[in-house]
């Protein structure tokens, strides 16, 4: 029956957006295994005929890896805000294939050697910086990837490779699944008693969507979950103490029981990516990894130590406030605080520090509104027009919004999908910015400019509730600052080498700079003033209310930073140091690298492990340590549009147009670090990270 679906299949449209309104699963395979071997067909045509010319060698290497690219990214997307078993199913059967192919195409040694002899010829030194890079990464990569493995190892190598895709997909979808198995049902009011209004409806709604029809936020049921916007509403707002300790303890345990336990996929991950290590001839895998970042294991460790002293003292006070709090509130908890309690005694200890109350703010940070006010910032920052464009591309969801970024001439330059609400059951959670095509001279549709980017944005942010629209925590407001600091990496990238345009030919530790420097001007008071007003009256922030939020920025900012320091820790102890089967087991190493870098112990149930993506389903594995490395970068990069004086709008242009210029357009077609120079003058210095989050002791220079 599949091959009645490889004709008019819309995965193998010629389209110019994805047709999201018609792809099925059932489209998936044999959409898959018809572009494998029209690809395998151009592959070996490229063997055979390929010279060692940018035209001959180049582009054609180009359009076969994009073409991959763009179709299986589109059946990977669908699985991530979409997931259902028939999806599931469809993208079990052909990931073997896939891999196969990419294992082919990564390991072709006619392309090899055509690189190195690009390297090693006479033209080498008329090539532009973007287009040496793209040669030299190619190289480095295909070693990586394992072209120079003779054949037994080869075949070894790529049994790991086809293995470990298979268990990240399996590792995703076991997160996915046991976050969505837990549920509570609360009918006695008491048991629910300090949640917010937000809260409230929020779970009604979900009561009323498991078949409580008559469920209301004022009189419930109410139903409870583990996704993001519930659990943190009861993290941060219930009084029943036991409701949040029940809670904590099921979402620091997510995956790691029955069958849906992750315990022995992360085992064997790791036991995997060692052999493939040592295969490549390295001593652990965290040696591979740093191969494609600008820092060393060392130096990733260095500023790991360098920030766990300076903030850890900074955290150990945040300890003491919540008990001193907690005890003059006469909380029987006050003098044993545990986990579940950290963020409820945070809150009240903030409204009460700053007079700010949650649910009040969320009035004045309604979606519309803020996607407003972002985008009237990023015209100022760097020159650019967003404009509505629903209609013009199919969605997935009808919550969807589709974008039109054009330069202030009027002409479009990129496009992007923004998916923006909590969908419990089908989307996976978290935030995170995919691309859909990238830009590309080769790939221009009329082959005289260059193919526009295409972009998706996806956020978990609280949807409407009953009358009212989607109301954002601040939290979820600097989330989609976040997100939409790498779409702008994508989208405003001025590199026509599809190779390197973008956030592609980055090393990893400097791609999240451009979203934390986004995060920074959620700080700043006039973009707060312009993005935060009320969703019924229009009344701007009250004055004395910025001013206060403004001040949080450093609250318990030593703590935070800490928590992050043992992600990024146990990550590099794991890839670096865990020797499979030995007398420690991942959880051993994650309580005991935490005893260093957390003022409170782990429960000794903590499987958080179990549902850390970011290291074991995406690519950040040795590699968590990145969003400090580039906090770094960021802080200094927004450092420059102080000094040049955020009162003054000519310089404030002026500078985010070099940043454009810089940071944003050059993609990977130079070094992140003399990108950075070109935009900042100098090298990064870490002093205005240490200023920004209110640290006393001064940081060393990585």
């Amino acid at each position: 029956m599949a091959a009645d679906y490889q004709y008019n299949n819309p995965l193998l449209e010629d389209f110019l957006f994805p047709p999201y309104d018609t792809i099925q699963p059932k489209h998936v395979s044999p959409a898959i295994l018809s572009l494998l071997d029209q690809l395998e067909s151009n592959l070996v045509e490229l063997e055979t005929r390929g010279e060692p010319t940018w035209p001959k060698l180049v582009e054609p290497l180009e359009k076969i890896k994009d073409r991959l690219s763009v179709v299986w990214g589109i059946v990977n997307h669908l699985n991530a805000v979409m997931d259902s078993p028939e999806l599931r199913s469809a993208i079990e059967e052909v990931q073997p294939e896939k891999v196969k192919f990419e294992l082919r195409l990564d390991q072709s040694k006619p392309i090899y050697t055509a690189f190195k002899a690009i390297r090693q010829s006479s033209e080498w030194e008329s090539l532009n910086e973007a287009r040496k890079r793209i040669v030299e990464t190619q190289i480095k990569e295909a070693v990586l990837n394992g072209v120079s493995l003779e054949d037994d190892k080869r075949q070894r190598f790529n049994e790991i490779q086809q293995e470990l895709e298979k268990l990240a997909q399996q590792f995703e979808e076991n997160i996915l699944d046991a976050t969505n198995k837990f549920e509570k049902l609360i009918t006695d009011k008491k048991d629910i008693e300090g949640m917010t209004a937000t809260g409230l409806a929020m779970a009604a709604q979900m009561a009323v969507s498991k078949g409580h029809e008559n469920a209301t936020a004022e009189n419930g049921p109410w139903i409870v979950t583990l996704a993001g916007p519930s659990y943190r509403s009861i993290m941060q707002h219930a009084k029943n103490r036991s409701l949040r300790e029940e809670l904590y303890r099921a979402y620091v345990t997510r995956a790691s029981t029955g069958v849906l336990d992750n315990t022995e996929i992360i085992n064997h991950i790791l036991k995997l990516r060692l052999e493939k290590a040592k295969l490549l001839g390295f001593d652990n895998y965290a040696e591979v990894s740093m191969e494609t970042k600008m820092a060393t294991v060392d130096k990733a460790e260095e500023l790991i130590e360098e920030l766990c002293n300076a903030c850890y003292s900074s955290a150990i006070q945040d300890m003491e406030d919540l008990e001193i709090f907690a005890r003059g509130h006469n909380a029987v908890e006050a003098n044993q605080l545990r986990h579940w309690d950290i963020n409820f005694w945070s809150e009240r200890l903030r409204e009460s520090r700053y007079d700010i109350n949650e649910e009040e703010l969320r009035a004045f940070f309604p979606l519309s509104r803020v996607i407003e006010g972002l985008f009237s910032l990023v015209k100022k920052l760097f020159g650019i027009n967003i404009y509505p464009a629903d209609g013009l591309a199919p969605v997935w969801n009808n919550d969807v919004r589709f974008y039109c970024v054009k330069n202030l001439s009027d002409v479009p330059i990129a496009y992007f999908y923004f998916d923006p609400y909590s969908r419990p059951y089908g989307k996976r959670g978290g935030g995170w910015v995919d691309l859909v095509v990238g830009r590309s001279r080769v790939l221009s549709h009329d082959a005289t400019s260059h193919r526009l980017p295409v972009v998706h944005i996806v956020c978990n942010q609280t949807p409407p509730l009953a009358d009212k629209p989607s109301l954002m925590t601040f939290r979820e407001v600097e989330a989609l600052f976040h997100e939409f600091g790498h779409a702008l990496q994508h989208m405003l990238t001025n590199q026509d080498e599809g190779l390197v345009s973008g956030t592609k030919g980055i090393e990893w530790d400097a791609v999240e700079l451009p979203s934390q420097f986004m995060e920074h001007w959620c700080y700043q008071r006039d973009t707060l003033m312009s993005i935060a007003k009320h969703y019924k009256t229009g009344e701007s922030l009250p004055e004395d209310i910025c001013s206060k939020l403004l001040a949080t920025r450093t609250f318990r900012a030593g703590s935070e930073l800490l928590r992050q320091l043992r992600f990024a820790s146990v990550d590099l102890e794991l890839h670096k140091n865990y020797i499979p089967g030995g007398l420690e087991s991942v959880f051993d190493i994650d309580q005991r690298v935490s005893r260093k870098t957390q003022v409170m112990p782990l429960q000794p149930e903590d499987r958080f492990l179990c549902s850390f993506s970011h290291i074991f389903a995406d690519t950040y594995a040795a590699g968590y340590y990145c969003y400090q490395w580039a906090e770094v970068l960021a802080a200094d990069a927004f450092s420059a549009f102080e000094e040049a004086g955020l009162n003054n709008e000519k310089a404030v242009k002026e500078t985010g147009i070099r940043f454009r210029e810089t940071v944003l357009a050059l993609g990977g077609g130079k070094s992140p670090l003399q990108v950075f120079i070109d935009f900042r003058g100098r090298e990064p210095s870490p002093e205005p990270l240490r200023r920004y989050y209110g640290l006393k002791p001064a940081l060393a220079v990585s």
